[in-house]
């Protein structure tokens, strides 16, 4: 008698569970189909609103004058262009020719006598702020990013095992907004196999060794890890056996797209949302070794370098950014560059990679970009070389919304008028 309760009460669950699971694919039928197509996510869209000064919080507070450097530096490519070209992908930003008086007033700047009040006032009589958003949504999020100092060698020997690559002659880069204008701020980087463009080797044919024999060895390192992490950062410095210092910067990128590999630990259940950080990545990473090329790898994105000059003119300068010019420790922004122009002046509203009640209000210059920044409203900031901005790039990790300034030459009265769909 148990038995056939038993055997009717498991009868009556799969009864349900299949007359349940009946109705579902009766409800989603034409999706699964393909009668009814699920509407494609919105594309990205950088919209801008025009503000004021006053609303911009903690403006009043800022000290501007590195930013006017590193504006000046900006300016300073800026000016060597046409006045007819523009100054970025979007025309909203203006041609060099309207931003030509600003700049030549920001090189001309004696950085050492300006006062604090005089870098503010420069920004107020020049500029109209515009606050930034995707498709009108003006919240975005802001990480950091810094300059590594590795140890290496100039030739493989004893601990320096880890190749950093230069580029490799044979890859090739295709514009693929030069074919449709559909495809506008898109490329493929790839190499030709007989008449075929194939991808380029991804990170774990690389570490196998798929450019050995290539003489493409820039320099040799002490640390697997910390090579990856330069490539994340996309320039550092390498000390020398003799203790001179090659730095070095980004030349270009295997095309494969950025994952960061702080998922892939949350995923495996080694760490959290709340504990990721560049610093308990890396310690896992050297406490696991038997994993690390694994996870590692799952990053097919691959970095490829150039020794860099320092300006004799600006020793103390920092890296070289996309724009050219040198970065500005705690000014200097990387933005996505398929909405932003390079040299544009950005008020970042967000928190204190180490205290999330402090305020981090304060004005950058766009000046670099990277395979993870991707958005109208994300930055990564530059926090300079040195275990200090290791620590802040690693533990930033924000929300906060950011507005751009533009030259009031500009009217936006003029502006194409758009409605979001």
């Amino acid at each position: 008698m148990k038995r056939r309760l038993v055997l009717s009460r498991s009868l009556s669950i799969i009864s349900i569970l299949v007359g349940a699971g009946a109705a579902l694919i009766w409800m989603y039928w034409p999706q699964i189909t393909g009668q009814i197509e699920t509407p494609p996510e919105a594309e990205d869209k950088l919209t801008l609103r025009p503000t004021s000064f006053s609303e911009l919080d903690g403006w009043q507070q800022d000290d501007m004058r590195p930013a006017i450097r590193a504006f000046a530096r900006s300016c300073a490519a800026m000016l060597r262009r046409d006045d007819d070209k523009p100054v970025g992908p979007d025309p909203r930003m203006g041609t060099i020719g309207q931003w030509r008086a600003v700049c030549e007033k920001a090189v001309s700047i004696n950085i050492d006598a300006l006062r604090k009040e005089d870098a503010r006032a420069f920004f107020e009589s020049g500029f109209k702020p515009y606050l930034s958003g995707n498709r009108d949504n003006p919240e975005g999020l802001f990480t950091g990013y810094y300059e590594p100092e590795l140890r290496g060698s100039l030739t493989r020997e004893g601990p320096f095992q880890t190749p950093i690559y230069l580029k490799p002659d044979d890859m090739i880069s295709v514009d693929l907004g030069d074919f449709s204008d559909e495809f506008k701020g898109k490329k493929l980087v790839g190499r030709l196999t007989g008449s075929n463009l194939k991808p380029y080797y991804d990170r774990a044919e690389i570490e196998k060794g798929a450019l050995a024999g290539r003489d493409l060895e820039m320099v040799w390192v002490d640390d697997a890890v910390d090579a990856f992490f330069l490539q994340i950062q996309g320039s550092g410095r390498v000390v020398l056996p003799d203790g001179s210092v090659l730095r070095i910067g980004y030349a270009a990128t295997n095309g494969h797209p950025y994952f960061a590999i702080g998922r892939e630990l949350i995923d495996r259940g080694v760490l959290t949302r709340e504990t990721v950080s560049l610093q308990t990545i890396r310690k896992w990473l050297h406490d696991n070794p038997d994993q690390a090329d694994e996870v590692m790898n799952t990053n097919a994105s691959f970095v490829f370098f150039r020794p860099l000059k320092s300006d004799p003119d600006d020793p103390t300068a920092g890296p070289l950014g996309s724009q050219g010019v040198a970065l500005e420790t705690g000014r200097s922004l990387a933005v996505d560059r398929r909405f932003h122009a390079m040299g544009v002046p950005v008020w970042l509203e967000t928190t204190d990679p180490m205290n999330a009640d402090r305020q981090f209000h304060r004005l950058m210059i766009a000046q670099d970009t990277g395979g993870a920044i991707r958005g109208p409203v994300r930055g990564d900031i530059f926090f300079g070389p040195g275990d200090d901005a290791a620590l802040f790039a690693g533990h930033m990790n924000r929300k906060g919304q950011k507005y751009v300034l533009l030259p009031d030459v500009i009217d936006s009265a003029n502006w194409v008028k758009e409605t979001t769909p």
